[in-house]
């Protein structure tokens, strides 16, 4: 039996859509999957990752400031955003830093996505993070 796999879109808001184009971010390649014991991220051509979600220490709703930007970025101290849009922002703490490949690789230790339903995609990693591991313990 497979496990569910839960699908949610990137927000791309209408505005940075053209700039986000020519990396190949697109309303079907940029998304995250959820499942028992994958994450994956895709957005547009050159991110396309697959997470351990045991690794996945927390996730709850973020904010990604104005000046930090739109697309895939970094701050090469252990942030990564992939932003579609300034709303609708979530953040993904990892237990261990995740090693990554933007046009160098980077140490990701707080990846931030926008997603179109953010509360439901914190709502589906609510039984993988430690929190709730402990709780249940």
């Amino acid at each position: 039996m497979s496990a569910k796999v839960y699908k949610f879109p990137m927000a791309l808001s209408p505005v940075w859509r053209p700039l986000l184009w020519p990396i190949g971010v697109t309303g079907d390649s940029a998304f995250a999957e959820v499942s028992n014991d994958d994450f994956h991220v895709c957005f547009g051509r050159f991110f396309d990752y697959h997470f351990p979600v045991e690794e996945v220490e927390m996730v709850t709703l973020g904010r990604w400031p104005v000046w930090a930007g739109v697309g895939a970025r970094t701050n090469f101290r252990g942030s990564v955003g992939l932003i579609g849009t300034y709303v609708n922002v979530v953040e993904i703490v990892f237990k261990k830093p995740q090693r990554i490949r933007m046009m160098v690789p980077v140490s990701c230790k707080r990846l931030f996505l926008s997603v179109e339903d953010p509360h439901a995609f914190v709502a589906a990693f609510q039984k993988y993070t430690t929190v709730e591991r402990a709780k249940a313990a």
